[in-house]
C-alpha cells in the first residue's frame, strides 16, 4: 500500500512545501482544506477515511495572523485553529487504525517578550496577550484529547524563512527597495527557522516514537532584528537600509492593517528538546540559511 499523509490546512506556504517533500518520498498526500478541490472540513466522514491507516497528521489549519486584531480577527484566528483541531481529534477517535502520530502546529509567540535570556520548552515563561492566548487555547484543544494509539506533538514554531513565499517576502522587498534597516530598536530577538530544518524535524519526530508533547522549532542560534537584516543586505548586496522607528511601525502596520507585536516583539526561543533528543540542524545559522534560501 502507498503511504499515506494528510495535511490539515495544507493550502498555504508551509503546507505546499510539505506536499511536495512528502510526495517525493512516495507518500500520498492528503489535503483538508476549504478548497473545492480537496477534503472539505465539515466532510467528517470522509476526513476520517483520509485518517484510516495514514502514517502521519500535520495540522496547519488557521486564518493568518498578519491582521489587525479587531473583535472580528480575533474571533476568527481562534475559532479556525480550535475547531480544526477539534474536528481532527474527533475523528481520530473514530479511526479503526488512526495514525501513529498527531503533528499540530502551535507558535513559538506563547512565550513572553524576552530580550533577557532564551525561553526553553522546560524554563520559558509564558506570556500574556492575545497571541499568548490563542497560542495556549490552542494547544489545550490538541491535548484535550486522550488517543492511546496517537502521539500528540504540539510544534512552537518560529518565524519559517523559505524562498518562495512566508516572512522572507517582506523582508526581501524592504531590503530590495532601501528600507531594509533594523526596525524599532534592533534589539529585540528575532527567532526563526528554515523550512527544510521544519520538515526534517517532521521527520526526526516520526522516527522517534517515544516523543510527544511540546516541541521548540527554531534555529539553535537566534540573532536581533538589526543583525537579521544586516545579514539580509548583505546577502542581496544592498549596502543601504533605511531604519524604521516605532512610530513609523506603527503607522505602517496600521496602513498595512496588521499589527507591530509581529515585528517588535522579543521571540527569543532555543530549541532545548531537540538538541538534547540529537537533532542536528542543516541551517543551525542564518548565513548558511539566507545564501540557500536567496540563491536564485
Amino acid at each position: 500500500m502507498t503511504k499515506k499523509v494528510v495535511l490539515a490546512g495544507g493550502t498555504g506556504f508551509i503546507g505546499q512545501y510539505l506536499e511536495r517533500k512528502y510526495q517525493e518520498l512516495g507518500y500520498e498526500t492528503l489535503i483538508i482544506s476549504r478548497q473545492p478541490q480537496h477534503l472539505a472540513w465539515q466532510d467528517t466522514n470522509r476526513i476520517k477515511e483520509a485518517l484510516e491507516s495514514a502514517e502521519l497528521l500535520i495540522n496547519l489549519a488557521g486564518k493568518s495572523v498578519n491582521c489587525r486584531y479587531n473583535d472580528a480577527n480575533k474571533e476568527a484566528i481562534l475559532r479556525s485553529r480550535t475547531e480544526t483541531t477539534a474536528i481532527l481529534g474527533q475523528a481520530l477517535a473514530g479511526c479503526t487504525n488512526p495514525p501513529p502520530l498527531w503533528l499540530n502546529s502551535s507558535t513559538a509567540t506563547i512565550y513572553r517578550d524576552a530580550t533577557d535570556r532564551p525561553m526553553t520548552e522546560a524554563t520559558g515563561d509564558i506570556g500574556t496577550g492575545f497571541s499568548v492566548e490563542v497560542a495556549q487555547t490552542w494547544e489545550r484543544a490538541l491535548f484535550a484529547f486522550e488517543l492511546p494509539r496517537t502521539r500528540q506533538i504540539a510544534l512552537r514554531i518560529s518565524i519559517v524563512l523559505g524562498a518562495d513565499g512566508g516572512a522572507m517576502t517582506p523582508y526581501r522587498n524592504l531590503v530590495r527597495y532601501g528600507l531594509g534597516g533594523q526596525q524599532g530598536s534592533g534589539d529585540q530577538r528575532f527567532s526563526w527557522i528554515h523550512i527544510e530544518d521544519l520538515f526534517r524535524i517532521m521527520q526526526f519526530l516520526q522516527q522517534h516514537e517515544e516523543l510527544s508533547g511540546v516541541f521548540n522549532c527554531s534555529s539553535p542560534n537566534p540573532v536581533t532584528n538589526r543583525i537579521f537584516m544586516r545579514e539580509m543586505r548583505r546577502a542581496m548586496n544592498r549596502r543601504i537600509g533605511l531604519p524604521a522607528a516605532a512610530w513609523m511601525l506603527a503607522v505602517g502596520a496600521f496602513a498595512l492593517r496588521t499589527e507591530t507585536e509581529l515585528i517588535t516583539k522579543s521571540r527569543w526561543v532555543m530549541p532545548e528538546r531537540l538538541l538534547h533528543e540529537g537533532f542536528v540542524f542543516q541551517f543551525a545559522d542564518l548565513d548558511a540559511a539566507l545564501a540557500d534560501l536567496l540563491k536564485h
